[in-house]
């Protein structure tokens, strides 16, 4: 690869700029019946899901068994994925039942194994 490949697909960028490049996710998730919401970010969904899915680190998601993901949002900075994560969190919970319902309006769990 030449010097200039390298900075095409991020190398020997600065930490800001690789933050940049890395997808990342916001999602939600819900019990069986509907009745609690967990909202997170990650830059590895698969392996977050599959976290709250074994209950790797107890705490809200373990206790209230949040395994159904109904909603997903992908980002290409980290940072952005932050920012929306809070946004969502500061909702009320019938703002964030209508985003769900926008794109999910059955609650389908999104994750299938």
């Amino acid at each position: 690869m030449t010097k200039q490949t390298f900075r095409e697909i991020g190398w020997g960028m600065g930490k800001n700029n690789y933050n940049m490049m890395l997808k990342s996710y916001v999602y939600m998730l819900t019990n069986w019946k509907n009745e609690v919401l967990y909202t997170g970010v990650t830059s590895d969904l698969q392996k977050r899901i599959c976290q709250h899915r074994n209950h790797d680190f107890g705490g809200f998601s373990a206790k209230y068994k949040t395994h159904k993901v109904v909603y997903i949002e992908e980002f290409t900075d980290i940072r952005h994925a932050i920012e929306r994560e809070k946004q969502i969190k500061s909702w009320s919970r019938k703002r964030k039942d209508e985003l769900i319902e926008s794109l999910n309006p059955g609650w389908k769990d999104l994750w299938q194994w």
